[in-house]
């Protein structure tokens, strides 16, 4: 008797496939027909013994159930959060990597050699030297991890890997408005988010470097040891980019480690118009970003990079007797992935990164920054000649923070906009987010989506001032 899971029937499989198949691209075809976000009220999904082991035919009604309750990114009209919206064809990379089942912890095989590929072209898209080394990650919060322990263990000499860094007196510093996986990475890495120095932004919402020199300074006086300046590139609610030309030379003269949150902006390098915007990025000790963002790689696909190999590589590796390198054969093709990251089971996400870069080609994604970009001044514009609506926060790129003002006072314009975007949210026409602008509730429109047509911004638009005058 055999226990092996295949299907009994292979005509029987390939015919099911198929059919699921066709109705995954008839939604694909249709992303824009239809709600951006239905509530799961009402769904709740259970493994209990009424459908375990029931086959096929309840597995894929119970997906195609499934199918109705994402997030909504892959609408035109999804605007509140840094969600891209991936593409149609990720699917047959994503089936691809389900074929080959490859772990990409280690090993000599294919897989390996195209994350390979992918980190060489991102080294010498970013301005990092061939000689660097990277590594694909669930994510930029996982990138940070990783880039900020290099930049720990670089400081301490690697030694820390056996003794800890129990009172060596460890300080970093970034902005005030820096996103929190910088905050959960110091807490992750033991150093404890008081580590963090947050330094005041200046009215643009970029780090105030005269007020970093002198926290550097004054830690130092104390006895602390500065080892890493976080700058960012995009900030969560206003897209500002530090002044990071600045940042390296601070970091040179200080002797500190300098790495960039490039979560989304990261794509600004594939914008000829765009791309100097982050000059100063190629002078960076590390880089975390998303695939999975702004250049439209179906989830999830981060990437760190890191400018010196070596340092990378003694952060991580770690050789027992079952990983030794074997010189041929499966066991060999040293350095694996393992030896820059955590982690050993490791998915193939660089296959879906990899088939977009072939298909679509850095100049098409940069084009769609390039619109998004576009959609937000237009959305902008309009805003500043709506009497009914105050634009909070603009800066030239992909973000829009306004709330709708109407004839009210302003005690009840918190709620009023919160509401506002609750029901926007809830009829399924928009998803916009809120967040706080100096200290005022805003609806947050950021575009990072390659279907969002500018005839979207006015479709917004009419529905807040239309819910607005309701409320």
């Amino acid at each position: 008797m055999s226990h092996s899971l295949d299907p009994e029937d292979w005509q029987a499989f390939r015919a099911r496939a198929r059919d699921m198949l066709d109705t995954l691209i008839d939604r694909m075809e249709d992303y824009s027909d239809g709600p951006v976000w239905t509530s799961p009220d009402g769904y709740e999904p259970k493994l209990d013994t009424a459908v375990l082991g029931q086959g096929a035919v309840r597995t894929d009604q119970a997906l195609l159930e499934l199918m109705q309750y994402g997030v909504g990114n892959t609408h035109p009209r999804f605007l509140g959060w840094v969600h891209g919206a991936g593409t149609p064809s990720g699917l047959i990379a994503d089936m691809l990597a389900a074929t080959m089942n490859a772990n990409c912890g280690g090993r000599k095989t294919g897989a390996i050699r195209i994350e390979r590929a992918v980190i060489d072209w991102a080294l010498a898209t970013f301005g990092l030297p061939e000689t660097g080394s990277g590594l694909i990650t669930s994510g930029t919060s996982m990138a940070t991890v990783i880039a900020l322990k290099c930049a720990r263990d670089s400081r301490l000499g690697f030694e820390n890997r056996k003794t800890g860094h129990e009172g060596q007196g460890l300080v970093g510093y970034t902005s005030s408005h820096a996103h929190s996986c910088l905050d959960r990475a110091f807490d992750m890495l033991g150093l404890g988010g008081d580590a963090l120095r947050k330094i005041p932004a200046t009215p643009d919402g970029r780090m105030n470097q005269d007020l970093l020199a002198e926290a550097i300074r004054c830690d130092r006086q104390a006895g602390l040891t500065p080892f890493v300046i976080c700058g960012t590139a995009g900030t969560v609610n206003r897209g500002a980019i530090d002044h990071l030309s600045d940042l390296a030379d601070l970091c040179r003269r200080e002797d500190i480690w300098f790495h960039v949150d490039a979560a989304f902006a990261a794509a600004l390098q594939l914008s000829e118009t765009h791309k100097d915007k982050l000059n100063g990025l190629s002078r960076s000790d590390s880089i975390a970003f998303d695939f999975h963002k702004w250049m439209q790689v179906n989830y999830d696909a981060g990437c760190v990079l890191i400018r010196d190999e070596d340092s990378h590589r003694r952060t991580f590796s770690d050789r027992p007797d079952y990983l030794a390198d074997m010189g041929r054969g499966l066991g060999s093709d040293m350095p694996w992935p393992v030896d820059y990251g955590p982690e050993l089971s490791r998915g193939f996400r660089a296959v879906k990164i990899w088939a977009q870069l072939i298909e679509h080609g850095p100049e098409k994604l940069g084009a769609v920054v390039d619109a998004n970009i576009e959609q937000a001044r237009y959305l902008a514009t309009q805003i500043k000649n709506t009497p009914t609506l105050e634009l909070l926060s603009y800066d030239d790129l992909n973000i829009c923070c306004f709330r709708y003002v109407g004839d009210q006072v302003e005690t009840d314009l918190d709620s009023l906009n919160q509401e506002l975007v609750i029901q926007l949210q809830e009829s399924g026409l928009a998803a916009p987010s809120t967040t706080r602008i100096d200290g005022k509730l805003a609806i947050r429109v950021n575009i990072t989506n390659h279907r969002t047509q500018t005839e979207d911004m006015d479709v917004l638009l009419d529905a807040i001032l239309r819910i607005g005058r309701r409320i």
